[in-house]
């Protein structure tokens, strides 16, 4: 990956108060910024890399909620899964589009590490309050190894566009059922899903939270490439071919979790796990199987990343 791909992939941070919070910034380590035109040369002059972010094309970029866990009034239920607000699967359908997001206070780390995850370009208006945050996550993708990789998928779903089909993917995503968005139903995958067949007939897409048990049925565990333990609030992008695969993992629940387990089909070795903020930390009780791989997750703040080889 070129230094400009690499730098596109970071999220950047949107300020209107950028001349005079140049020393924060720069003392946060976030010199790249987008500002509104008019104050474009008094942001340089403070020494920041700043460039126009005006009406136009702010009304151009997708603008996506922060992502996070959400209270639902229609699902008071101690047997329900909580619901998450993630954006992976809109990264996923439209993987070149240009988004902005607002990021209420204490949701930075997550909304930058979420859209690091899946490469995309996002700007990101953030609380000052979580400058240094910021400023520490943005330091610490830097240092992420590059690895340009196609996602592993068990399942596609034709996309037509529609609000169904994006909440299927949705509802897919957050059960860690790998997907790939299809144009067409055609390739080798062990399910291809198209709303409105015989198999998939409009009336149950009107249930997507069924039609993700049914499709997760008819893949069966035995074919999923990742399964994860432990956690129903992380979910993981898996990239890679068969020599090697990257695993990257985002914690939406705001709180440190213990013990996460994964497993992956195949068998694979995996290097130390880099964890946002701690660093690089061994992953745990690694155990290999006649065709698959599972191991733990040191602890797990808002994001990490696993990367793997094919073991011999």
């Amino acid at each position: 990956m070129s230094l400009a791909l690499l730098l596109a992939a970071l999220p950047v941070l949107y300020s209107e108060q950028a001349p005079g919070a140049a020393a924060a910034l720069k003392q946060a380590g976030v010199e790249r910024v987008r500002v509104p035109p008019a104050d474009v040369a008094a942001s340089k002059a403070a020494g920041l890399d700043a460039s126009p972010l005006g009406d136009a094309e702010r009304a151009d970029r997708v603008a996506l909620k922060a992502p996070g866990l959400v209270g639902r009034a229609d699902a008071a239920s101690a047997t329900r899964r909580p619901w998450i607000d993630a954006n992976g699967w809109r990264y996923r359908r439209a993987p070149q589009a240009r988004y902005f997001a607002t990021a209420p206070k204490d949701a930075a780390v997550l909304t930058a590490a979420e859209a690091f995850a899946y490469g995309v370009d996002l700007v990101l208006a953030i609380d000052p309050a979580d400058l240094p945050a910021f400023g520490e996550t943005l330091a610490f993708l830097r240092g992420v190894p590059e690895l340009e990789a196609p996602d592993v998928a068990d399942v596609g779903v034709v996309d037509d566009g529609s609000p169904l089909a994006g909440e299927v993917m949705n509802l897919l995503s957050r059960r860690n059922l790998l997907f790939r968005p299809l144009q067409r139903a055609e390739g080798e995958l062990p399910v291809v899903v198209q709303l409105g067949t015989k198999e998939y007939p409009e009336s149950e897409a009107a249930n997507p939270d069924a039609l993700a048990l049914k499709i997760r049925s008819s893949l069966g565990d035995e074919r999923r490439s990742l399964r994860v333990y432990g956690s129903e609030i992380v979910i993981a992008r898996l990239t890679g071919s068969a020599e090697r695969r990257r695993l990257q993992l985002l914690n939406y629940g705001g709180r440190t979790i213990q013990g996460l387990r994964v497993r992956l089909r195949g068998r694979w070795t995996a290097g130390a796990a880099l964890v946002l903020p701690s660093g690089s930390a061994a992953v745990e009780a690694a155990q290999l199987e006649d065709d698959a791989t599972e191991f733990s997750l040191p602890p797990l703040g808002a994001y990490a990343v696993v990367d793997l080889a094919a073991a011999r």
